[in-house]
């Protein structure tokens, strides 16, 4: 049996959720799961654009795309728990090991680097979009988890750090965000 791509039930501006109610594109729920859409798309991008050092990362990676199918399971679909403090705690123990291995930052820097690195510092933002839906849709609409919550919160430090480290992989350095003054 083939997977029919087109249902014709979103042709007025309506979507149907796993409860088959019947809701606007609009609603804060798809928003959310919008933007997690989005920003697990945009990890394929990372992933088909990984340089050659930055290889390893790959497995880790498509985790995140599959974490991030379980969290939109946890937003859909009642008494469904997959990410929580675990998950959580897996990404602050993963920062704190690629951190230690990166040169110190003692201010901003800019976004940017390799392609891999640069692609990561995107999906941040994208993810702090997500992060922002997700309380939104909490704190007006759907009691989220507070596993749930966290994890897209770390998620986007994470990405941060990922970014660092592929950028040290690929031998870019941290360019500061503000601009060194030269007296002439």
């Amino acid at each position: 049996m083939t997977l029919k791509i087109y249902t014709k039930v979103g042709d007025k501006g309506f979507t149907k959720q796993v409860t088959g109610k019947m809701v606007p594109k609009y609603d804060l729920q798809i928003e959310a799961l919008g933007n997690i859409d989005e920003l697990q798309s945009y990890l394929g991008v990372v992933l088909a654009n990984l340089s050659s050092k930055c290889e390893n990362l790959r497995q880790e990676i498509q985790d995140l795309q599959r974490n991030l199918y379980l969290l939109q399971s946890d937003i859909v679909v009642k008494r469904h728990n997959d990410i929580g403090e675990t998950k959580v705690k897996e990404l602050e123990k993963r920062i704190d090991e690629l951190n230690g291995k990166l040169p110190q930052i003692t201010e901003f820097i800019l976004p940017g680097g390799s392609k891999t690195g640069a692609n990561l510092q995107y999906a941040r933002t994208i993810a702090r979009r997500t992060e922002r839906s997700m309380v939104k849709l909490s704190c007006e609409q759907q009691k989220l988890s507070a596993g749930n919550l966290e994890y897209i919160n770390r998620l986007s430090d994470y990405l941060f750090i990922l970014a660092r480290y592929a950028n040290f992989l690929d031998g870019y350095k941290d360019v500061k965000s503000k601009q060194n003054k030269h007296l002439s």
